[in-house]
């Protein structure tokens, strides 16, 4: 008999989840979660959205874990940090057509989605999403619940922080740390390490904001 899960979010992020854990086949949602009490009692995508936390609770014992379905970094950690304080396990969604390499590791709550690579020896965090057609190649580090946009590339042991959000069609150089919180605008090349909380941008990409 297959896990039944919840998926937390009710918005275009949450469809691909669903999309993925169906096509996985290892799960059944049996229900979304959404705060937005205009989403009470609603259907989402083919699910019925039974309400916010406080539904979770009170229907706690009808799952046996869940994932956390917003595209957000800080809303994202957010709910996982009270799903993990109210013992509610966290599972991961890979998409079939995903390329995982040998040695790869990839951490609760995380969602690998359509055409995505990611080489050996890869260490993926928790909540972390990596977007369709990313490519994440040998040896890199990506921290908790960050975000690599569709169309970006990691080149080898790029080491990438927590809470960070790498925009759409990104190239990361080898060899390269970049920190926490940091944003990368889309369409850049980074060609040196990015300290904590910059905001970068271009090619080569150069400091928007500190």
């Amino acid at each position: 008999m297959k896990e039944k899960i919840f998926i937390f979010g009710a918005s275009g992020h949450a469809k691909v989840v669903i999309d993925i854990i169906e096509r996985q086949g290892c799960c059944d949602i049996a229900f979304l979660i959404d705060d937005d009490p205009a989403l009470k009692d609603t259907e989402f995508f083919g699910y019925h959205v039974i309400g916010g936390k406080q539904a979770l609770l009170e229907a706690r014992d009808r799952v046996g874990g869940g994932i956390v379905a917003i595209g957000s970094n800080r809303a994202r950690s957010a709910v996982a940090g009270w799903l993990e304080e109210n013992r509610f396990s966290l599972v991961s969604a890979v998409h079939p057509s995903a390329q995982i390499g040998r040695g790869a590791t990839i951490d609760a709550g995380t969602v690998v989605m359509a055409g995505a690579v990611v080489n050996a020896d890869v260490r993926i965090g928790k909540n972390v999403i990596i977007n369709s057609r990313a490519s994440i190649d040998h040896d890199c580090r990506i921290g908790d619940t960050v975000h690599i946009a569709p169309g970006s590339t990691l080149c080898g042991t790029v080491t990438v922080g927590t809470g960070t959000f790498v925009c759409a069609g990104v190239t990361i150089i080898p060899n390269l740390a970049i920190g926490s919180n940091v944003i990368i605008g889309a369409g850049s090349t980074v060609k040196k390490h990015v300290p904590d909380g910059m905001t970068v941008a271009g090619s080569p990409a150069k400091v928007l904001k500190r």
